[in-house]
């Protein structure tokens, strides 16, 4: 309280005007970016207090960031905004499960979806077929699609591993665990069973069987969309309301 603004940072500046804005109690909190001067370790605690904030004041908060950590972490309902029209609202992992397009299909997730056209999605009468990292499964020698590995990021927890494909440009297989690879190893994978998303020509979402599974093409799981959080107006009555830009 001693110091003058000019002598703050320009995270302790943000924290100070979320404070002046909290005591005034209003009915709707209205939030631009308030943690992007922040540090990632203090940025991941003032997720948890403003979501614990939140609970406590019981106000209607609307909060406007590009991170998709924050989004995800924080909203119990995401607008997800591209040029300023709506693409999809809806919960995170309604987003994350269910994407209505392309678009939102590779901006909600990290590393992004994956996203296969041509060869690879020519059995599920799509223009295109796409799958998450964590969705790509290792099969056996000759089974499946077969790729060269070009980098593979060991985090710990799980290793991120890139593949050219033929006739797509990269696709991304989240492993867990740690496990070695090699560039310029050859691989073979596929698609886990129910887990990949169809699109048009347009880039939306169809409701139609999925592509089988790479290595088990007798097999076949439809994934719905018709319950899919479209394209709707704004709720400005939601508890968390996270828009992304």
């Amino acid at each position: 309280l001693s110091r003058k603004p000019s002598a703050l940072s320009g995270g302790q500046r943000q924290r100070v005007a979320m404070g002046r804005a909290i005591v005034r109690n209003p009915k709707v909190f209205l939030f631009d970016e308030p943690l992007s001067n922040l540090d990632a370790k203090l940025r991941a605690k003032m997720r948890i207090d403003i979501k614990k904030l939140h609970k406590r004041l019981g106000s209607t908060t609307i909060y406007v960031t590009h991170d998709q950590t924050e989004a995800m972490t924080m909203a119990d309902k995401i607008v997800v905004l591209n040029e300023g029209r709506v693409e999809q609202i809806g919960s995170p992992l309604d987003l994350y499960q269910r994407p209505a397009n392309t678009f939102v299909a590779s901006f909600i997730g990290s590393p992004q979806m994956n996203l296969l056209g041509g060869e690879f999605s020519d059995e599920s009468s799509a223009a295109s077929v796409g799958v998450r990292p964590e969705h790509v499964e290792i099969l056996e020698e000759g089974k499946g699609w077969q790729g060269t590995i070009t980098n593979a990021e060991h985090l710990g927890g799980d290793t991120f591993v890139y593949v050219d494909l033929k006739g797509t440009d990269r696709m991304i297989a989240r492993i867990a665990g740690t496990r070695i690879f090699e560039s310029g190893q050859t691989i073979f994978l596929g698609i886990k069973e129910g887990h990949a998303h169809n699109f048009d020509d347009q880039g939306n979402a169809l409701a139609q069987p999925i592509l089988p599974c790479a290595g088990n093409l007798s097999s076949s799981q439809e994934l719905s969309h018709q319950d899919l959080p479209g394209r709707k107006k704004t709720n400005l009555q939601t508890p968390v309301g996270t828009a992304q830009e």
